[in-house]
């Protein structure tokens, strides 16, 4: 199954989701998949649905998984489908103001957690987009970002600010990272883990005082919502977050608030961010 979905072109995180949810399924029964049937899958979706009370991404993970494992890699000839699940909640995300990013930025501790937070709020990018930067996707002359191979398997530009620029600048002179990765672990062959920079902005967020529940990703969240207040359009917010369908980027207006005239030239969400800093 993982040679099939590697030819694919399926992602490795996307890879390790359906291996984790064929291997509950397989543990549910004490059985190996291909001696199981369809009976038993529509059974172990009520499991889900009504007793295990999975969420509805879990639930749709896992009938996904197992249609590409019996149907591309057992060659059954099923039609594997959802059964009745409860509406999935619609919740708003998580977004912090321009201050609030401000805080939180000053409370990170070092200068390559805080690059790579502030990175992902003046780019709008997504953690593992962030981390796997290499040195030569960062075109100063161009004021643009590269990214390889974001969601959905696809690459895109991203506008760099000046602020964000000079960020990195001045990140690459303190670091001088070596090897191919802008953010490389100790081991310089890789890239620096997800997880260390989850815990700083976690620590980062309790000691800058807020109350909201902070991840990474809402500064991904912020930088749309922000952009959206100091007015800049949907459609370029839609190009610079990768997103495929616009109303996926419309989820954003029901956040922002007190918006500005619209405008297509970009904002330097970085900058601004300084300028709330209080001072010392």
């Amino acid at each position: 199954m993982i040679e099939d979905l590697r030819i694919r072109n399926y992602s490795e995180n996307t890879v390790q989701i359906y291996v984790r949810c064929v291997s509950e399924f397989a543990k549910h029964y004490g059985q190996s998949p291909e001696s199981l049937s369809e009976g038993e899958i529509r059974e172990y979706q009520v499991y889900l649905a009504e007793e295990k009370k999975a969420s509805w991404s879990f639930f749709n993970q896992t009938v996904c998984a197992l249609r590409f494992l019996y149907t591309k890699t057992l060659r059954r000839d099923w039609l594997i489908e959802h059964i009745p699940f409860p509406k999935k909640e619609k919740r708003l995300p998580v977004v912090l103001s321009i201050e609030e990013v401000s805080r939180l930025l000053a409370c990170v501790r070092t200068v390559k957690s805080r690059t790579i937070l502030q990175t992902m709020y003046g780019a709008g990018l997504r953690l593992m987009e962030t981390l796997c930067l290499k040195t030569e996707d960062i075109d100063g002359q161009r004021m643009v970002i590269l990214v390889r191979q974001g969601k959905g398997r696809r690459d895109r530009y991203v506008t760099m600010s000046p602020t964000l620029l000079q960020t990195l600048r001045d990140y690459y002179k303190e670091y001088r990272p070596e090897g191919e990765w802008l953010f490389p672990s100790r081991n310089v062959e890789r890239a620096t883990d997800a997880s260390s920079i989850q815990r700083a902005c976690r620590r980062a967020a309790r000691r800058a005082g807020l109350t909201k529940r902070v991840t990474t990703h809402t500064l991904r969240h912020s930088f749309a919502t922000n952009l959206l207040e100091q007015g800049v359009d949907l459609r370029t917010i839609q190009i610079l977050l990768g997103h495929g369908n616009l109303n996926t980027t419309a989820a954003y207006l029901h956040i922002a608030v007190g918006a500005k005239p619209s405008r297509r030239e970009m904002v330097d969400l970085l900058e601004l961010a300084k300028q709330a800093q209080p001072e010392k």
